[in-house]
């Protein structure tokens, strides 16, 4: 993985917090912080995505093109699930 330096300013108190934690994995500052970081961004990428599909189908239309669709193939009769 490249990586790269960059510089921030964090409160102590979370400064003394994420210390404790490293030292306690026995990892660095930086490493907690990385996975830290990267876990908060894929939460962050998750949550944009749903609300990104949620504000598709809050339009009507869409909503009554779905709702369609899942009543046409409920018609087809097949009990078994999806057949490839």
């Amino acid at each position: 993985m490249i990586t790269q330096k960059v510089a921030i300013t964090i409160p102590k108190n979370i400064l003394i917090m994420i210390d404790n934690i490293s030292q306690a994995k026995g990892i660095s500052r930086s490493k907690l912080i990385s996975a830290m970081l990267e876990q908060k961004l894929v939460e962050e990428k998750a949550i944009y995505l749903k609300n990104s599909y949620d504000s598709v189908f809050e339009d009507e239309k869409i909503k009554q093109e779905q709702r369609s669709t899942a009543q046409w193939f409920e018609k087809t009769g097949n009990e078994g699930g999806q057949e490839w």
